[in-house]
């Protein structure tokens, strides 16, 4: 899969922008600030149907604006996809697919596969569970339909089995036979994401420790470990034995909702144990190994985004890093970082075409193709 062109009109600091992308690399240079992760961050909108950043649409749109658009041209398998994103103060967001807008934006998920490396990925290791079953959906939601359609599912009937917790808390009513019709429900779409969810996450480490042994030269070994309420019992179980704890509380305290990814290194939590550099080493092994897998899914190279990790990676890292999104086994790659030098020094080392962008204040100017 490629992006061809995007168009940018009020997107965050870009008043009007449209750039025609190479099929390989393209690399985007400029100080902070001018505007290398908002041209990112709208690639990553396309497929996704929102920002990798903001969850506001307001912090979407240009400074004094009540609107913006992008639109981007795809070859997905040698087939044109013409995606329009479009948000309009006080109107409902609008994703539209080769003229034709989705009725539902879950529609849209895994269309077009994309992985996002970037400095806030250290919140996937410092951060609480939420932000690790966000990844694992992601990549799951990427890949299956069906899964995505079970979450969504899920988190509604949640969200109504916690309202109706609230109501009796306030009330001071319960009927059992009310709440276990709740139940009877949740309990299969549960199971059913559980085991999504443990085997992808046994695709996801083998590829996992082969990246990072890779990356660090066999240094250190690394695991992840899928921590889940259902490993050690039955889902309807969970639910009956945390059923007082679930009323005083006015909530569903247990089940798919809290589940955690434990990252290792040497057998020990990566979020204590681990250096800077183990944790950024672990976080980049982690996002190819979730690209590896999309690709093996969908049988294309999904695109792949690079946000300024390079500042802290040392130059053997750095290099290997580059070498391997350059090979066969990656597709189009965007990446941005500060250093012009730098940059310059790994645009003339490859043979293959790319492009390198200079961004000022929301200003692109093609520096060489």
């Amino acid at each position: 899969m490629k992006l061809k062109t995007i168009t940018l009109v009020n997107f965050k600091n870009y008043e009007k922008l449209q750039l025609s992308c190479a099929a390989k690399l393209n690399f985007l240079v400029g100080p902070n600030g001018a505007g290398k992760t908002n041209l990112l961050d709208a690639i990553y909108y396309l497929c996704f149907c929102k920002s990798y950043f903001n969850s506001s649409e307001q912090q979407n749109v240009r400074h004094q604006q009540r609107f913006f658009r992008l639109d981007g041209v795809f070859m997905l398998n040698g087939i044109a996809e013409n995606i329009v994103a479009k948000i309009a103060l006080n109107k409902r967001k609008e994703i539209v697919r080769n003229d034709l807008a989705y009725s539902k934006l879950s529609q849209h998920i895994g269309l077009l596969p994309l992985v996002m490396i970037a400095p806030d990925d250290i919140q996937l290791v410092k951060a609480g569970s939420e932000a690790r079953r966000k990844l694992l959906d992601s990549t799951l939601s990427q890949i299956d339909k069906g899964y995505l359609k079970t979450l969504i599912q899920y988190h509604k009937l949640l969200q109504q089995r916690n309202a109706y917790l609230k109501k009796c808390y306030e009330e001071q009513s319960f009927d059992i036979a009310l709440l276990q019709i709740y139940d009877e429900q949740l309990v299969p779409l549960g199971i059913q994401l559980y085991h999504q969810r443990k085997k992808a996450i046994g695709e996801l480490l083998v590829l996992l420790q082969k990246y990072y042994e890779w990356i660090s030269d066999g240094k250190e070994q690394v695991n992840c470990v899928y921590k889940s309420s259902l490993n050690k019992s039955g889902f309807a179980q969970i639910l009956h034995q945390n059923l007082l704890q679930d009323r005083h509380l006015q909530r569903t305290t247990d089940g798919l909702h809290r589940d955690d990814l434990l990252f290792e290194i040497n057998n020990y939590p990566l979020k204590k144990f681990g250096s800077q550099g183990q944790q950024k080493s672990f976080l980049i092994a982690l996002k190819l190994a979730q690209y590896q897998l999309l690709k093996q899914k969908h049988n294309t190279t999904p695109i792949l985004l690079l946000d300024d990790i390079f500042d802290k990676l040392d130059p053997i890292r750095t290099r290997k890093l580059v070498d391997a999104v350059v090979s066969d086994d990656f597709g189009q790659v965007f990446i941005s970082d500060t250093e012009l030098e730098r940059m310059k020094k790994i645009f003339d080392a490859f043979e293959i075409e790319q492009k390198l962008f200079k961004i000022t204040d929301g200003k692109v100017e093609v520096m060489g193709s």
